[in-house]
């Protein structure tokens, strides 16, 4: 199975968050246009395959206030060689038409205590009839709201917290996040990477809107393009050449942390399997 990062020209979004360099950035009609051009020639490649293949959509800004990645989404889960998509999101848009996907999709959620009222997330999250994930990041400032949807999801619904950027913590304040998310310390540094075993480039890939392939989003080199079958000749195991990995969508595939088996039938949607 080969496991494709979509990222198409998408860089707009619908919220203002201080730590986000796409907060309420806008794309213009041609901009906006280009994407759903993208998104539809990509959506064609993966319906002809003859092979299985499991999609994320990590959007630059937020992808499913735009129809094209709804109807994305609901329609690849009903595709017989989709085992799995899934998106990454704000929830700021409607969701009464997730009702017609497949058990196949799945949402992996940010919750953003600035910008949307408690009890209105609360109330999306707790109508969603697909699998997710929800989470949120590791500000201090952000810790109250953390602990009260913490209380407020069912037990069985998994609340993440990514490390905040830049911020190095003590003990004591990891202990906090880790009370809400025992997976916390996964987070918590960037790990170094230089010379593992990495899925990416062999199992898993990043495809950007034109269908230039990379093994991951973070890696610039380039291993071919999609549309021209021109990357399959490139897939291998590979060690990862960059001296760190400090977000989850990359150092998930790296096989010494031996994540693949904490999230066993969660990778995209970042849902383990077992938590403490």
């Amino acid at each position: 199975m080969l496991t494709i990062l979509y990222r198409g020209p998408l860089a707009s979004c619908d919220y203002d968050c201080a730590y986000c360099p796409f907060a309420k950035r806008r794309d213009s009609p041609e901009q906006l246009r280009a994407d759903r051009e993208a998104l539809e020639r990509f959506a064609g490649w993966v319906g002809e395959q003859p092979f299985e293949v499991s999609v994320l959509f990590t959007p630059w800004g937020e992808g499913l206030v735009r129809s094209w990645y709804r109807r994305a989404l609901v329609e690849f889960s009903w595709l017989p060689n989709v085992a799995k998509v899934a998106i990454q999101t704000n929830l700021s848009c409607r969701t009464d038409w997730l009702s017609e996907a497949s058990d196949r999709a799945a949402l992996w959620v940010t919750y953003h205590p600035t910008q949307v009222a408690y009890d209105r997330f609360l109330g999306k999250i707790r109508s969603l009839p697909v699998r997710h994930s929800v989470g949120i990041v590791g500000d201090p400032a952000h810790l109250p709201d953390a602990r009260r949807l913490r209380s407020d999801l069912p037990e069985q619904t998994y609340l993440w917290v990514n490390a905040e950027e830049g911020r190095l913590y003590t003990d004591e304040e990891a202990a906090e996040w880790s009370a809400i998310d025992p997976l916390f310390h996964v987070s918590r540094f960037p790990h170094r990477s230089a010379g593992l075993p990495c899925r990416t480039g062999d199992s898993v890939i990043s495809v950007n809107g034109d269908g230039t392939v990379r093994r991951c989003h973070f890696i610039p080199e380039v291993l071919g393009n999609l549309y021209d079958g021109s990357y399959r000749a490139a897939l291998r195991p590979r060690p990862c050449p960059a001296a760190a990995c400090d977000c989850h969508i990359g150092y998930v595939h790296l096989e010494p942390l031996g994540l693949y088996d904490v999230f066993t039938g969660g990778i995209l949607e970042r849902i383990p399997a077992v938590w403490p």
